[in-house]
């Protein structure tokens, strides 16, 4: 392995050049740094560093006590979604029903698309004081409206307007999979903070600020996996220790907001300098209507602005018409109603199944996801479940940093029936 090089820059573009060659392919482990140091005649703080840019990079990973080891760039993580062709009962897409979604093309009959230029507002004004009547009650007192293209497209643009590769970001452990793919992509590094029954938790997330965590992620409820909402006292608690960090950027994604049964708890102090609370549109109009609100303080919706005005330039007025024509009429509040209503019916079913069973799971939860918190191997358990029929997934794929055990199923489409036979299944699976 001809790594050379007297400088952390200097092994670091020996290393990359070696991988751009395939002189080193994907799986390669990198010499120990104490070795690494000694063949090439400097400190070994000098090697770390090297290794350290070259893991922000993507180029390589840590994997703990086997080293670093060389990262294949094509390999993403899971995602989101129904899987083409399965024969087995899908519970893992985490889609929502389609029974529940709007007709968008009546509302392109209902107001026809009026072409804009550029230099118009890049908002709708009717939908920019829908969305600040909805956030209003949440926010701090002063406050701008943004959209972006969906929950995941905020995120990404946040953090890309204030932090660079190598910062730290907590998130929820376990986490939903579009987050820890976009960190992945960013080359940020994820920080897991534990959640339980009442969201994440408070004494854990004060330990990752102190580590030095540049912006925290949390959902307040419907969380992804595990269902969870933010209680009252837990908000007030997290609020408390993000204030402590006023640094900090602060970012809500509150993505099943319109259709949510569980109440809202504000987590954003005072005297937050930066923070952002995201509403998406697509869980209620469906995945393809990629438009999320963004309420935020000023400096962070200039951020936006010039995130946006070097890429797409604005959130397409199309879909921001579709969106004002759905969100303001009865019929579609009342379809959201019944769905919400739906969702609950669907869960409640499932977990009396579950209990009859004396299989433990998440309580008070909400959204289109229930989790089941395991001690086992949950890969062997959702392989057992596989091969009766049922394609769930499990906790390593929501896991940062430290392992969480468990089952992830997708209940908007399960129907009664289904739940006692599935309740069997998993309880024969745990053995």
């Amino acid at each position: 392995m001809n790594i050379h090089g007297k400088t952390a820059a200097e092994i670091f573009d020996s290393v990359r050049a070696l991988v751009q060659s395939q002189q080193l392919q994907p799986g390669a482990s990198l010499p120990p740094v104490r070795e690494l140091a000694v063949a090439l005649g400097v400190n070994r703080n000098t090697v770390a560093a090297a290794y350290r840019r070259l893991v922000t990079a993507g180029i390589a990973t840590t994997q703990g006590r086997l080293g670093t080891i060389i990262r294949d760039p094509f390999l993403s993580g899971e995602q989101e979604g129904a899987l083409p062709g399965t024969p087995l009962t899908d519970l893992a897409s985490g889609n929502p029903n389609l029974a529940w979604l709007p007709d968008v093309t009546a509302a392109l009959r209902a107001r026809p698309y009026r072409p804009r230029l550029y230099g118009e507002p890049t908002v709708n004004a009717p939908l920019a004081a829908y969305i600040r009547q909805w956030c209003e009650p949440d926010c701090p007192a002063s406050f701008e409206v943004e959209l972006a293209y969906g929950a995941v497209d905020a995120i990404e643009r946040l953090l890309s307007a204030y932090l660079v590769a190598g910062d730290k970001v907590a998130v929820e452990n376990p986490c939903f999979l579009s987050s820890i793919n976009t960190l992945r992509s960013m080359g940020l590094q994820p920080v897991g903070v534990p959640v339980d029954e009442q969201g994440m938790r408070e004494d854990e997330l004060e330990e990752a600020l102190a580590k030095g965590v540049q912006a925290v992620i949390l959902t307040p409820r419907a969380h992804n996996p595990t269902g969870c909402n933010l209680s009252d006292r837990r908000a007030r608690a997290l609020s408390r220790v993000l204030a402590r960090y006023p640094q900090v950027l602060v970012i809500v994604d509150d993505h099943f907001s319109l259709l949510s049964s569980a109440p809202y708890h504000s987590v954003i102090p005072r005297n937050a300098s930066r923070w952002a609370l995201i509403r998406s549109f697509t869980k209620a109009l469906g995945p393809d209507i990629r438009v999320a609100a963004v309420a935020c303080d000023g400096a962070t919706a200039r951020q936006l602005r010039l995130r946006l005005a070097s890429g797409t330039g604005w959130v397409s007025h199309l879909l921001q018409d579709l969106v004002e024509a759905a969100v303001m009429t009865p019929e579609t509040m009342e379809l959201l109603s019944r769905a919400r209503d739906d969702y609950a019916r669907r869960r409640q079913a499932l977990e009396s199944a579950l209990r009859d069973q004396g299989v433990g799971f998440m309580e008070q939860a909400d959204g289109l996801n229930l989790w089941i918190p395991l001690q086992t191997d949950d890969q062997t358990v959702a392989l057992a479940l596989a091969r009766r029929g049922w394609l769930i997934r499990h906790g390593e794929t929501f896991s940062v940093q430290e392992p969480v055990r468990g089952l992830r199923i997708t209940i908007a489409d399960i129907e009664p029936a289904q739940c006692q036979k599935l309740a069997q299944d998993i309880r024969d699976c745990l053995g």
